[in-house]
C-alpha cells in the first residue's frame, strides 16, 4: 500500500494523488506540487491514507511544500493576469478570423505556459494564431479544444433546478447518460425538458436511476392484465415512487367472435405491487412487446442523436 494525499487544482476538479512526504498536510491547506506540466497550486481536498498501488499513475509525484506567502501572492497574480490574456487572445482570433470561441485561459504556477481553452464546430487551423501569442506572452502556448459540457463546467450557470450546475460546484468526473434514464423514471422525452444549458442530457438524470430501476422490477406496464384480490383488472398507470398501480377491473369479458369488448369498472382500484399477480404472456403478446420495444429503441436513438446536434 501507497500513502497519499488528494489534490485539486479547480473547485469542482479531479482529485489527483500526490505523495505527501514528512509534510503534515489537512483538508484545505494550499500545496505546490510537482505535475506532468511543471509546478502547480493546489488545495488539498483528501487527507492523507492507504491506497492499492494499482489505482495510482507511476511515477508518484510529490507534495515539494505547504504554499506560503509568497505562492498565494504569485497564484493571485496569475488569476488577475487572465481577463487581459482573454482579451489579447481574442484580438488575435478576430484578426485570423478563426471560427472558435475562447472559453478560458489559464497560467501555469511558474508561468513557463499558457493554455487557451475553446470550443469550436471542427477543428481548427491554429498555427497562425500561436505564433501570434507567442510573440505577445514569450512563453509556451497551448491551445486545448474542449466540449460543451467541459464549457459549462469551466463557466458555470444556473441549471432548471435554480441552483449552481453540479459540474461547476462540485461534480468532478462526467458520467454516461442516456436517454433511456429519462424513459424509466416517466419523464418528458422532450429534449428542451432533459437537456441542461450545455444542451446535453442532464447530468441528475443519473442520480436516482438505480432507485428506480430497482422500484421498477416486478411493476405492470399500463395496458397489461393482472390478477388482484377483487378479480381481473387492466393497468392504467403505476407510480413507481408510490408503488402504486391504478387500475381498472373488468366486470365482463370480451369476446371476438361476438364482436364484444370487455366491460370495465368505472371506478378506479389502487393496488400495491405485492397485491397483484402479473399473467403470463403468450407468443403473441410477447412479439409485440418485443416489436414495440424495437420501435422505441429506435425513438430514443433519434432523441439522442438530436440532442448531440
Amino acid at each position: 500500500m501507497v500513502n497519499v494525499v488528494g489534490v485539486k487544482f479547480k473547485t469542482a476538479g479531479k482529485i489527483y494523488y500526490f505523495d505527501p512526504g514528512n509534510l503534515d498536510v489537512k483538508i484545505g491547506d494550499n500545496v505546490i506540487v510537482e505535475t506532468a506540466r511543471g509546478m502547480e497550486f493546489g488545495t488539498v481536498s483528501m487527507t492523507e491514507k492507504q491506497v492499492h498501488p494499482s489505482e495510482i499513475v507511476s511515477p508518484l509525484k510529490k507534495v515539494i511544500r505547504i504554499a506560503d506567502e509568497r505562492d498565494h501572492k504569485r497564484h493571485e497574480d496569475n488569476v488577475r493576469k487572465k481577463e487581459r490574456a482573454l482579451q489579447l487572445c481574442q484580438e488575435k482570433i478576430d484578426k485570423h478570423k478563426l471560427e472558435m470561441k475562447l472559453i478560458d485561459v489559464e497560467y501555469t504556477f511558474d508561468n513557463s505556459k499558457i493554455i487557451f481553452y475553446f470550443t469550436a464546430d471542427g477543428r481548427v487551423d491554429f498555427r497562425e494564431l500561436v505564433k501570434d501569442l507567442a510573440g505577445v506572452f514569450k512563453m509556451r502556448i497551448e491551445l486545448r479544444q474542449i466540449g460543451v459540457r467541459d464549457e459549462a463546467k469551466m463557466m458555470g450557470g444556473i441549471g432548471t433546478c435554480g441552483r449552481s450546475l453540479c459540474c461547476h460546484s462540485w461534480l468532478s468526473d462526467f458520467e454516461p447518460v442516456s436517454i433511456k434514464m429519462a424513459k424509466v423514471q416517466n419523464l418528458s422525452l422532450n429534449p428542451t425538458k432533459i437537456s441542461g444549458i450545455c444542451g446535453r442530457l442532464m447530468c441528475c438524470l443519473k442520480y436516482e436511476n438505480e432507485v428506480y430501476v430497482e422500484f421498477k422490477k416486478g411493476m405492470p406496464d399500463p395496458g397489461e392484465r393482472i390478477r388482484t384480490p377483487d378479480g381481473m383488472a387492466v393497468v392504467v398507470d403505476t407510480n413507481i415512487l408510490e408503488n402504486s398501480i391504478k387500475t381498472r377491473l373488468i366486470l365482463e369479458e370480451g369476446n371476438k367472435e361476438k364482436d364484444r369488448q370487455e366491460k370495465l369498472s368505472t371506478e378506479f382500484y389502487n393496488y400495491k405491487k405485492q397485491e397483484i399477480k402479473r399473467l403470463g404472456k403468450g407468443k403473441k403478446k410477447k412479439k409485440q412487446e418485443n416489436d414495440l420495444e424495437e420501435l422505441d429503441g429506435e425513438l430514443l436513438k433519434e432523441i439522442e442523436e438530436l440532442l448531440k446536434e
